[in-house]
């Protein structure tokens, strides 16, 4: 196929075709112009230069490589001078950069972006704690689009170092128990023991000692503040055994108590547990009239019937929730699906239909994917990759959980675990990991490395589980590891697929002509499922078995386990939800909703969505009481009891009241400045005031203003009224190697050293990863010329020759 630098030129044969037929017409020779005109017409084409791509693979024996070495204070805990030496191993061999990185921060990402040119490669020595600038898993992403390999290496730990922060919301409501995580972190895995002591201003709130052998430990602190405005929680932290550093030992949290949002409830049963709940948290007002709600936070219906909601009702209910504020519906016995919602102009405020749900939910599935050497050289790697995307996007997986791991010489964590796919940004997500992978730098195809990460996440998980391998199917090497494996999984009544990707590669078969993916599958009951290259497999999921409520040859289910089905979400972290329900309302949650509690049967209890600014809420069981019979006791009693004020607290947002003027402002590190968001109210420009001076405001929108402070001291700091919490430097904050550094190096294509490895490898493993594939234009005019050429003499022979016959016959005439 070719194409051509000047396609204009070649109308120029428009010109020479009507030219020779004109001649032709007037009585020229036929044969002579027609084959000028193709003589003509080939000149022209190699006039236009046609050209073609071909990929060319180009090496390089002395690879441009830029050594980013991390010389900041979190570094005093290693091993000094490693990117020195790396330097110097390699710049005796190769060209050579070192750049330094010192300060209170690491701006990692940064760096890594700035040096990357395409033509180099790229060594961080590092922590890999990156905390100040770009992302650095998107600064990698961005290197291998360009060309560059980034490499890392990790630096020996010499010191162990212990750090304390204080997790959890800022802004809080008066008289309401907020839960706060302590985390306390240190550099090592060896075993440590501190005292902590937690203040709440001048309060102890908590105190004791602990021995921890973990990287982290996180120790829960509930408390609940009574006073209104700006308050302090602290913790201090005293190490009784190595710490390298004390300045990242004691931590402020800013803390800013409001006055309890104002909700609307209607409900005809106020002492209800539901109703118990809200009383204790929030200001409520109790009518059911849709009046005086401009200043509510959130609105609750408690198994309201659609025939109390007038068509004017709804529209101030979309109005106020599109507006920004929140709505919870509870349901009950004259709710939802015994409610008539179904199909109504309420409805369509909801994130579920009001019908019985067909649930694809309960499953997990890991895909495992070939990324070896063998896919890039056959050519196999966009396809599996394609088809892993593809499997993804299965609308019966809408409800399920999925995995990403990738395997080549070793097995690679891609997702992070298991990830819920009801989620639409987890979904692309996942499909960016996916297709930002990589082959790695060696021909290894270690498929059993990949299903012992797939075993360890599914040994605990219940339902429905299925292990998705998708290769090229060159799995020769590892095979009979790949077996053992398998079958200590399959044991687990785990369902095998396998997507073989057929291609070029020749360990796909044994000495037979038997081929392995198709024998693995054989061996442990899976279903092997093979493709052509551009094809994708249409893998079927089955339906889930779940238990059927009204089969009469089934015992009738009188009591419903709770199950968190998102357990990510704002409303269930950090909780333990145990109970059952007796009953509920029968619903479906409509696409690109949230759903968050279900019964073990899979039907829906708390589903979430947005709507417009504002946020929807449906609990479809009922508010504790119920009439006839109480479904839902158990929700609202002991920890249960916080599913309710967090869905609440979901569904308000942000508890201030909108009067006056709002600030709002995270806390900050020292050296670093904290940035205020001022929301005006009322009438005027609002005023600031820190240390005693004015700030200056900039404008961003209509009555939303911006400002910007500058602490010089670790703290607490007031502006006007509104705490900013100053803590040590951020650098101080994450201590030790960032343990996911080594995946992230991998996903990208590069690879993670220690320091022996580096001197040892390194400059090797940069000399293999300078080959490239290389899209090269190459012209073809010469090819035309040519043939211009040949047509042109082969017809003067052909009349000489002519001419030479019939000057011979004259003669012998």
């Amino acid at each position: 196929m070719f194409t051509f630098e000047e396609p204009l030129v070649l109308l120029l044969i428009l010109p020479i075709i009507a030219g020779g037929l004109y001649l032709i017409k007037k009585g020229a020779k036929r044969t002579l112009i027609l084959s000028r005109i193709i003589v003509l017409s080939l000149l022209v084409v190699a006039l236009a230069s046609p050209f073609s791509i071909v990929s060319e693979v180009t090496s390089d024996d002395t690879p441009q490589i830029v050594i980013i070495s991390d010389e900041t204070n979190s570094m005093e805990l290693f091993k000094e001078g490693v990117g020195d030496k790396v330097y110097e191993s390699l710049t005796a061999n190769t060209p050579t950069t070192l750049v330094r990185l010192s300060g209170d921060s690491s701006s990692l990402g940064d760096a890594v972006e700035q040096y990357s040119s395409g033509d180099n490669q790229i060594v961080l020595v590092t922590d890999g704690n990156n905390n100040f600038g770009k992302d650095l898993e998107e600064a990698l992403q961005f290197a291998e689009e360009v060309g560059t390999t980034v490499y890392s290496v990790e630096p020996e730990l010499e010191n162990n170092d212990i750090s304390v922060q204080i997790l959890g919301d800022k802004t809080v409501v008066i008289g309401n128990e907020n839960q706060f995580d302590v985390l306390v972190s240190q550099a090592g895995n060896e075993e440590i023991r501190y005292s902590f002591e937690v203040y709440a201003g001048d309060i102890l709130v908590r105190s004791g000692t602990f021995t921890q052998q973990t990287r982290t430990r996180t120790i829960r602190v509930p408390y609940t503040f009574k006073k209104l405005g700006a308050q302090e929680l602290s913790v201090t932290l005293t190490p009784l055994t190595s710490d390298k550093d004390g300045i990242n030992n004691e931590f402020y949290k800013a803390i800013y108590v409001v006055p309890k949002p104002k909700i609307k409830l209607m409900t005809s049963d106020t002492s209800a547990p539901l109703g118990n709940v809200l009383y204790n948290l929030y200001d409520v007002s109790n009518t059911n009239e849709l009046t005086n709600i401009d200043d509510k936070k959130t609105i609750v219906l408690d198994n309201r019937n659609i025939r109390t909601l007038s068509e004017s009702d709804i529209e101030v209910l979309k109005e106020f929730v599109a507006d920004g504020n929140g709505l919870v519906v509870v349901g009950g016995e004259t709710s939802f699906d015994q409610g008539n919602y179904l199909n109504s102009s309420f409805e369509d405020l909801l994130p579920v239909l009001s019908k019985p749900t067909d649930w694809k939910g309960g499953r997990s599935i890991v895909l495992v994917l070939d990324v070896s050497q063998s896919t890039f050289h056959h050519e196999s790697l966009s396809d599996i990759l394609g088809n892993a995307i593809f499997i993804l996007e299965d609308e019966n997986l809408r409800d399920a959980y999925a995995g990403i791991i990738a395997f080549g010489s070793e097995g690679i964590d891609v997702s992070g675990g298991l990830v819920y796919l009801g989620n639409q940004a987890n979904v692309l997500k996942l499909e960016e990991d996916i297709s930002a992978l990589t082959p790695g730098s060696t021909s290894e195809t270690s498929l059993d490395q990949g299903l012992l990460i797939a075993q360890e996440w599914l040994e605990n998980e219940a339902g429905e589980l299925d292990i998705i391998i998708i290769s090229d199917g060159g799995i020769e090497q590892s095979y009979e590891d790949s077996l053992v494996v398998a079958d200590e999984i399959h044991n687990g009544e785990i369902q095998f697929y396998y997507v073989h990707v057929r291609s070029s590669a020749p360990s796909q078969r044994d000495q037979f002509g038997n081929i392995y993916a198709e024998n693995l599958m054989e061996s442990v009951g899976g279903i092997y499922f093979p493709v052509e290259k551009g094809e994708r497999a249409n893998l079927e999921f089955e339906d889930l078995d779940i238990p059927d409520e009204t089969e009469d040859d089934e015992p009738v289910m009188t009591s419903f386990p709770l199950i968190e089905y998102n357990p990510n979400h704002f409303i269930t972290r950090n909780l333990e939800v145990e109970g059952n329900v007796t009953g509920y309302n029968d619903v479906t949650p409509k696409a690109g909703a949230d759903r968050i509690v279900v019964t073990a049967t899979g039907k829906p209890l708390i589903t979430t969505w947005r709507y417009g600014l504002g946020r929807v809420a449906a609990i479809t069981t009922d508010n504790g009481k119920g009439g006839q019979a109480t479904w839902s006791s158990q929700m609202y009693s002991g920890n249960n009891s916080r599913l309710i004020s967090s869905t609440m607290n979901w569904a308000i947002g942000n508890p201030q009241v909108e009067e006056g003027t709002v600030v709002e402002g995270d806390d900050t590190w020292y050296g670093s400045p904290s940035t205020l968001y001022i929301t005006r109210y009322d009438e005027g420009v609002p005023k600031l005031k820190y240390k005693g001076e004015t700030l200056e405001l900039a404008v961003t929108g209509k009555n939303t203003y911006e400002t910007t402070i500058e602490p010089k001291n670790i703290g607490m700091h007031d502006v006007s009224g509104y705490p900013i919490a100053v803590n040590y430097a951020i650098e101080y904050r994450d201590v030790g190697l960032n343990e996911d550094l080594p995946v992230l190096i991998k996903a990208n294509g590069g690879k993670t050293y220690s320091e022996n490895e580096a001197l040892a490898l390194l400059l090797t493993d940069a000399k293999a990863n300078s080959l490239k594939s290389v899209q090269q234009p190459v012209s073809r005019k010469l090819y035309f010329l040519i043939a211009a050429l040949l047509l042109f003499l082969t017809e003067i022979a052909v009349r000489r020759i002519r001419e030479i016959r019939a000057a011979n016959r004259e003669r012998t005439e």
